[in-house]
């Protein structure tokens, strides 16, 4: 049994006792979190579509904790103009464990 489920602005394929990495979201380490925003579920082969959302489903998810993903650079250059410009960026992420889906 499988859903898909919108997360901070993003759409996850999610199962049971699945790890997964979103958005930071505001919810406290160690908190039990509701999503209803529940696009479709597949019950072994029985797909329940929503339009958009299915009523009355919902997944549930503990938050395991926050961290930073890993860093990405940016680098951009034009030849013969000196010019370079170099960046990084390090994502705020939250880690969560999908506990059921119903």
């Amino acid at each position: 049994m499988y859903a898909i489920v919108e997360i901070a602005g993003q759409q996850f394929k999610v199962v049971k006792d699945q790890t997964l990495y979103v958005h930071r979201l505001q919810d406290e380490e160690g908190s039990t979190v509701t999503f209803d925003k529940v696009l479709m579920i597949d019950d072994n082969g029985k797909v329940k579509l929503g339009a958009p959302v299915i009523e009355g489903a919902s997944v549930k998810a503990k938050v395991e904790e926050h961290l930073k993903g890993d860093k990405v650079i940016i680098f951009k250059k034009k030849r013969r103009k000196g010019y370079k410009l170099k960046k990084g960026h390090r994502q705020y992420l939250t880690k969560l464990t999908v506990q059921g889906i119903s």
